[in-house]
């Protein structure tokens, strides 16, 4: 469950379905994120697993306006709303914070690489002071494996300090559990995502809120009840339970693998669908697939009968 006040439990960066022209299929979005509510699960949309940057800001904003419009409360969203561009980004928050979304989940500027503190310093100012809304809740997304540029822990620092009411979290998408850890242990009560489940009990033993994982999109349920169980007697094989479904997936690519799993769930061929430059699976990809799924009696309930309103 998403506290609404302090954002805390499992997050999913929702997968994003597509049209044979290549649209955003608003129904089977909306129909999934309804899906995934049920299962305690809040809503990270446009996130890496969302083929965010594959889509265009006007198309990313539709979509958010039509979730809110469709009866999802948006104080269980956390949308992407990070840019290279500070106006781009500028106007992705407002439209989210104007939304009431509980917060948005902010990239670094990615194309230049190699930049220094202060020049991330200056990106993520000049959009809180042009949001300009008291309201604006940032989680920082840190994901150097994809962007090749860190939060380091000095800006994290800085950007604290100038904006306590602002900058509340960060999903550390690092892979790298000591980096989680020393977040963990220089800012106490800051609010610290693991960037997926395999390190979610560790995350929460350190004082962290819970986790932001592409494999929720799935495998929310599991995920919430470790999160919901993390202090009792059988956590850790609850956790290893969770290792072993996500290495599963690791072994494909996830954006796909996840949305063949969701196809073969539901029964809706049509979810297949990436956008390029991502493709589908080829026939062996979704045989090695399917067989990992039946191999540990997977299944999604609920899914194809919402499928079908």
């Amino acid at each position: 469950m998403i506290d609404t006040k302090d954002v805390r439990g499992i997050l999913t960066l929702v997968v994003t379905p597509f049209k044979k022209d290549l649209a955003p299929d608003q129904g089977r979005w909306i129909r999934h994120c309804r899906w995934l509510r049920t299962q305690n699960c809040g809503l990270a949309v446009f996130g890496t697993n969302s083929e965010a940057n594959s889509l265009s800001f006007d198309e990313r904003m539709t979509l958010l306006s039509a979730l809110v419009e469709a009866g999802l409360e948006p104080e269980a969203m956390m949308p992407g709303t990070g840019s290279c561009s500070i106006p781009e980004s500028t106007r992705l928050t407002s439209h989210a914070v104007g939304l009431g979304c509980a917060g948005v989940l902010m990239l670094p500027p990615f194309y230049y690489k190699g930049v220094s503190d202060e020049g991330l310093f200056r990106h993520f100012s000049e959009v809180i002071l042009r949001v300009g809304d008291a309201r604006l809740r940032i989680y920082l997304y840190h994901n150097p494996p994809v962007t090749q540029v860190p939060i380091t822990l000095a800006l994290m620092e800085r950007l604290l300090k100038a904006y306590p009411r602002t900058v509340v979290g960060i999903k550390d998408s690092s892979g790298d559990w000591s980096n989680t850890e020393a977040m963990l242990k220089a800012f106490p009560g800051f609010g610290v995502f693991a960037g997926n489940e395999t390190t979610l009990l560790a995350t929460l033993r350190g004082g962290g809120v819970g986790c932001i994982s592409a494999t929720a999109n799935i495998n929310a349920a599991a995920i919430h009840d470790l999160y919901a169980n993390w202090q009792a007697a059988d956590a850790d094989g609850r956790q290893e339970k969770l290792n072993d479904f996500r290495l599963a997936m690791q072994k494909f690519p996830m954006i796909p693998a996840l949305k063949e799993t969701i196809a073969h769930c539901a029964g809706d061929p049509e979810w297949s669908r990436a956008r390029a430059p991502l493709i589908e699976f080829t026939a062996e990809e979704r045989k090695g697939l399917l067989a990992e799924l039946e191999k540990r009696g997977f299944e999604m309930p609920g899914l194809a009968a919402l499928a079908e309103i």
